[in-house]
């Protein structure tokens, strides 16, 4: 495993009605490095939230393609990860929201 910054694995959390949902279950998810293996995940969650890590599914996303006229485009594919935390333990995303 190379030594990767963990500020640099995970890039943002993602705040969806779904992923809203999720939270309820303990799960909360992440745009992550596309590079990144669910050990570095687990890891990163665990340094930086001060939470115990049970179990790490990742997604790659496909870039979806765009029509801008008679121009076309492909916007970024990017990684996702699905980080279930042990019960007892949260984190706060957005504290004074």
């Amino acid at each position: 495993m190379s030594k990767i910054d963990k500020f640099s694995i995970l890039r943002r959390p993602i705040v969806t009605e779904k992923s809203t949902l999720l939270q309820e279950d303990k799960r909360y998810s992440f745009e992550v490095a596309v590079g990144s293996t669910k050990l570095e995940i687990k890891q990163a969650v665990e340094d930086i939230f001060d939470v115990k890590v049970l179990k790490v599914h990742t997604i790659n996303v496909k870039g979806k393609t765009k029509r801008f006229g008679p121009r076309v485009s492909q916007k970024k594919s990017w990684k996702k990860a699905i980080v279930t935390i042990a019960p007892g333990d949260a984190i706060t995303l957005f504290e004074g929201v």
